[in-house]
């Protein structure tokens, strides 16, 4: 990045939790890493900060916080203020500041800037639960049972509203896959720039041989359907671990046979042990771009997956005559498409089929390095012609 020192920069993330951090929260560490590492001033902007004392973010910086943050209850039930989210990041005042770069998936990219200011907006997603995951999302709430549906789907009706309106605001958007440009084309009207997420390919070492067990490494919450992968291996009965915890945790639990381990939550280095030594990567989510599979083809483990949304612009399917196969894809979500892309695959032991190192190599087009050096092009670019 070509940026001079006197440019004040407002980084913007949607919020910070103490209870998770994903793939959006990586994304952000490194774009504030690449204004650090070229010495330019900059402050961050969050709806909330919760995150605990000994956390790798924000080198220190202050965070500053929204109406949000003092509220009774935001500490642990921030997201029941969902309502008051746009008004909350509209009242951030980014007057000093001349460039303004948004990580959004919720309402991060809704900051009110002036003409003068070139807002660059780095879009996990618009809106999931407003758009075309609502149903999914208030089928399996907690509160679907109070009988207050229809109040809800109000509620979500006006985020969709702002939604489309405050997309306009933003200059410049950079999005995380092909399948989230369509989405924003579709809900917004606007156009994109795919710039895949960083991840940390570097820190695994494939390995030729692999244990009998399928790894899934997931929050467990509804739209990543693991309840399909509980049903489907409890019919097959072979070896799955999860790992991750979320509010499906215990019903997950409660339908899942012995050859089914919850493991909960684990260190970043156990989670590299068991993707480098599970025999495949199990996948029945459609998600925006989805960094635990590239994880996972880092750690040399084929993937199986729905073909479908970020998936395709991570993982070459071994029967589309690809040069590199990184896993086999199923077409619908549902239990018995996945049993049977399951069962095929341990028929056919394709497993033995899969080179670990070609798949890592592969995930290296996934990388940190050139998640940065496409980012810093782009910013240099989106300034020179703003200016």
């Amino acid at each position: 990045m070509r940026l001079k020192d006197e440019l004040n920069i407002a980084l913007i993330h949607d919020w910070f939790s103490g209870k998770f951090t994903g793939g959006a929260e990586k994304v952000f560490k490194e774009i504030e890493d690449i204004v650090i590492e070229n010495n330019l001033n900059y402050e961050i902007f969050s709806l909330v900060n919760h995150l605990k004392k000994n956390h790798n973010f924000n080198k220190g910086k202050i965070i500053n916080t929204s109406l949000i943050q003092n509220l009774p209850f935001s500490k642990k039930h921030f997201h029941k203020y969902l309502p008051l989210f746009p008004l909350a990041i509209e009242q951030f005042d980014l007057s000093d500041y001349d460039l303004v770069i948004s990580s959004s998936h919720a309402v991060a990219k809704g900051v009110i800037t002036s003409p003068d200011q070139l807002h660059i907006s780095y879009i996990h997603s618009p809106m999931r639960y407003a758009w075309d995951q609502m149903n999914i999302y208030l089928n399996n709430s907690s509160y679907s049972k109070l009988g207050i549906n229809l109040f809800l789907r109000i509620i979500l009706q006006n985020l969709r509203e702002w939604d489309y309106l405050s997309s306009v605001r933003i200059d410049k958007i950079i999005c995380n896959s092909n399948f989230t440009a369509k989405r924003i084309k579709k809900y917004w009207g606007r156009d994109s720039k795919v710039i895949y997420p960083p991840v940390d390919t570097n820190r695994f070492f494939p390995k030729k041989s692999r244990d009998n067990y399928y790894l899934s490494v997931s929050r467990l919450v509804p739209n990543k359907r693991i309840d399909l992968l509980v049903k489907a291996f409890n019919q097959l009965n072979l070896p799955l671990i999860i790992i991750g915890n979320g509010p499906e945790k215990k019903e997950l639990m409660k339908i899942a046979k012995k050859n089914i381990k919850f493991l909960g939550y684990q260190s970043d280095q156990k989670i590299k042990t068991y993707m480098e030594e599970c025999r495949a990567f199990v996948y029945a989510g459609v998600e925006d771009f989805g960094i635990a599979p590239v994880e996972a083809m880092a750690a040399g483990a084929p993937i199986i997956a729905l073909g479908k949304a970020g998936i395709l612009d991570t993982v070459q399917c071994i029967n589309s005559n690809t040069k590199c196969p990184t896993g086999i894809l199923y077409k619908k979500q549902s239990q018995r498409e996945l049993k049977d892309c399951v069962s095929y695959f341990e028929d056919k032991k394709l497993w033995l089929e899969f080179s670990s190192e070609d798949i890592n190599l592969w995930a290296q087009n996934f990388s940190i390095y050139n998640f940065k050096k496409n980012f810093s092009y782009f910013i240099d670019k989106a300034i020179s012609e703003f200016k």
